[in-house]
C-alpha cells in the first residue's frame, strides 16, 4: 500500500454497487412498503427456486433469449451462499416479511367489504402491522383502496438501514448480473461495506473524484479494517481523470451520455437528466463520469424506474449537486412510493414539482411538464417530462412518455412555446406489467391481462405527434439501453427487425419528409450553439 499522507484522487472506473440484503437497490427494494411486497412475494421465492435447481437458473440466465429474465446467474457451487443469504433474510427480516403478508390480507379485507357503505368498521379489523400506517378511501366511483402513510413508514420496522450494504470494485468491461434478479455474493474483487447509503463515507470518497484527498482520510470516513484498507488502495491514483473540457466557458452545449442522460450547460448552470453513467474511460466511445462538470446545479429526475433513477450513478454524486428535481408522488399509492423521500433518506437535496412548476437559474428556468403513459395503465403520478430553458433554447426532455394524447402537448406549447429541440424515448413495445410490477399486486392478474399493458413509450406515429404539437423541428431518440455499458440494468436485446427499431426507422423517415432534424442516438453527441 502506498503512502497514507499522499494525496490521492478516485479512478474514474470505479464501480459503486449500493445493496440491500445483498439484491441491487432499487426504489422497489429500497421504499418500505414496496420493498417489503418485492422481497416477500418476489425476492424470496426466486431464492428458493434458485435452490431448487441452480443449473436452470445459470442456463437461462445465459441465454440471450431470456435476457432480463428473473433467474439468478450464481454458480452452482455458490449455493451454500445463497440458501446461507435466503435464511438470514428469513430470520432478520421476519418482520418484513409479515409486514407483505399483513399488506396482501389488508387489502383483501378492503376488497371483500368495502362495498361503498362506511368504512369506519374495517379499522378494527386491519392486521396489527398496517394500524397506524394505512388509511382506506374511497375514490368518486366508490373503488376504495389502501392508502399508507409513506413517511411514517420510514419510521416502522419495514424500513431497516441496517439492510444496505455496498460494494465497490473497477469496472473490468464485463457485463454485471441483472439486478433485477441477481444477489451480490462476497468476491475477492470486491470492497464489501456494511454501511447505509446515507454515511458520510461515501460523499467523501466520490468527493476525491473532483479534489484530492489521502488514504489514510478515507480509511477513516469509511471505516474500512486492514484488509479493506489495503484493497482500497487500487481503488486510488496520484494523478486526476479528469476531463479538461467538462465545463464551458460561453453559448450553451448539450451533451448525450447514453439512454436518457442528457448533460445540459452554459456557463453559470449545469443539468443532469436521468444521470446513468459509464464508468469506463478506457473506450473513448462515450462520455463517462470525468466528463461531468465538477458541480451540477440540478439533476432531473423523469420517472422511478430504474433505468432513470440509478444509485449507482446518484451515489458518485453525492455533495457535487444542487438539487434532485423530482415529480411528486399521488401519496400513499402502492405503485407510486415518493422519489423525494426515497432520496431524501440516503442524503440527497431534493426539489418535488408538478405539472408546470418552476425551477428558475440565472439565464434560465426548467418546468415540469407531463408525462403520459409507459406504466402498464397504473396510476402513477411521480412521473414528468421536463422543458429546459437555457442560451436562448427551448429543449423538451421527454424521456419515455408516449403520445396516446397529442392534445396533451398542444396545451405544453400553448403554455410555455415552441420547442427548438425534443429528446424522446420509443421504447415502443416495453415489458408486460408482471415484469417491474408483479411484486406489488397482491390479486393476480391473467398473462394475457398483463400481455397488453407494457411499458411503453411512443411508436412511430405517437412520436410524430409529439413533434407536430409542440411545434419542434429537431428530434433526438434516446438509444434505449443499446449502449454496452447499461446491460445489467436495462438487459434488452435488439436486432434489425425489432419492432422498436423498425419504428424509429419510420420516424426518422417522417421527420426527413418534412425537412425535421432527426438522430437515434448511441453513446455520446454534442450540440453547441
Amino acid at each position: 500500500m502506498g503512502d497514507n499522507s499522499e494525496q490521492r484522487y478516485l479512478r474514474s472506473n470505479v464501480v459503486i454497487e449500493p445493496l440491500v440484503d445483498r439484491f441491487y437497490a432499487w426504489m422497489f427494494t429500497f421504499a418500505p412498503v414496496q420493498a417489503s411486497m418485492n422481497l416477500a412475494f418476489l425476492q424470496v421465492p426466486l431464492l428458493e427456486s434458485y435452490l431448487q435447481s441452480p443449473q436452470v437458473h445459470v442456463a437461462a440466465s445465459n441465454n440471450p433469449d431470456l435476457r432480463g429474465g428473473y433467474f439468478i446467474n450464481i454458480p452452482e457451487d455458490r449455493a451454500p451462499e445463497v440458501a446461507a443469504l435466503l435464511e438470514s433474510i428469513k430470520k432478520d427480516r421476519a418482520d418484513m416479511l409479515a409486514f407483505a403478508d399483513a399488506i396482501a390480507e389488508g387489502e383483501e379485507l378492503v376488497r371483500q367489504n368495502a362495498t361503498g357503505f362506511d368504512l369506519t368498521p374495517l379499522y378494527p379489523k386491519l392486521p396489527e402491522a398496517l394500524k397506524g400506517l394505512v388509511e382506506i378511501a374511497y375514490d368518486t366511483s366508490n373503488q376504495a383502496s389502501l392508502h399508507f402513510l409513506e413517511p411514517i413508514a420510514y419510521h416502522s420496522p419495514a424500513y431497516d438501514e441496517g439492510r444496505q450494504s455496498i460494494q465497490l470494485s473497477l469496472d473490468n468491461g464485463i457485463e454485471r448480473p441483472f439486478i433485477l434478479s441477481t444477489p451480490r455474493l462476497p468476491s475477492p474483487d470486491v470492497i464489501d461495506l456494511q454501511i447505509p447509503f446515507n454515511h458520510p463515507g461515501i460523499e467523501e470518497l466520490f468527493q476525491a473524484r473532483v479534489k484530492p484527498t489521502t488514504t489514510a482520510r478515507l480509511v477513516e470516513a469509511l471505516g474500512l479494517d486492514e484488509a479493506q484498507a489495503k484493497q482500497l488502495d487500487s481503488l486510488l491514483s496520484t494523478e486526476p481523470s479528469l476531463s479538461p473540457d467538462r465545463h464551458i466557458e460561453d453559448g450553451g452545449r448539450i451533451r448525450y451520455f447514453g439512454h436518457a442522460c442528457l448533460v445540459l450547460q452554459t456557463p453559470d448552470v449545469s443539468i443532469v437528466t436521468d444521470p446513468f453513467i459509464s464508468t469506463d474511460n478506457s473506450k473513448g466511445d462515450r462520455y463517462t463520469l470525468d466528463d461531468l462538470p465538477d458541480y451540477i446545479d440540478y439533476v432531473l429526475i423523469t420517472h422511478g424506474h430504474q433505468d432513470h433513477i440509478v444509485l449507482e450513478t446518484l451515489l458518485q454524486l453525492k455533495g457535487r449537486v444542487g438539487a434532485v428535481v423530482v415529480p411528486r408522488s399521488s401519496r400513499g399509492n402502492t405503485s407510486d412510493p415518493s422519489m423525494g423521500l426515497y432520496l431524501k433518506a440516503i442524503g440527497m437535496p431534493v426539489i418535488e414539482v408538478e405539472e408546470f412548476d418552476e425551477v428558475t437559474f440565472k439565464g434560465g428556468r426548467i418546468v415540469s411538464t407531463p408525462f403520459l403513459g409507459e406504466h402498464s395503465d397504473l396510476d402513477i403520478r411521480s412521473k414528468s417530462t421536463f422543458w429546459v430553458e437555457l442560451a436562448g433554447k427551448n429543449v423538451f426532455v421527454g424521456a419515455d412518455s408516449s403520445g396516446i394524447d397529442p392534445v396533451l402537448y398542444r396545451y405544453v406549447r400553448n403554455h410555455l412555446g415552441q420547442v427548438d429541440m425534443a429528446f424522446l424515448g420509443m421504447e415502443c413495445d416495453g415489458a408486460p406489467l408482471t415484469w417491474l410490477y408483479g411484486g406489488l399486486l397482491t390479486k393476480p392478474v391473467t398473462k394475457k391481462m398483463s400481455d397488453s399493458r407494457k411499458l411503453s413509450g411512443s411508436n412511430a406515429a405517437q412520436a410524430g405527434d409529439i413533434m407536430l404539437e409542440l411545434g419542434a423541428t429537431e428530434a433526438y431518440i434516446y438509444a434505449m439501453g443499446e449502449e454496452s455499458w447499461q446491460g445489467h440494468v436495462m438487459a434488452t436485446t435488439y436486432h434489425e427487425d425489432t419492432y422498436q427499431l423498425k419504428q424509429i426507422e419510420e420516424f426518422l423517415g417522417w421527420c426527413k419528409e418534412r425537412n425535421f432534424t432527426a438522430e437515434h442516438l448511441f453513446n455520446k453527441r454534442e450540440w453547441r450553439w
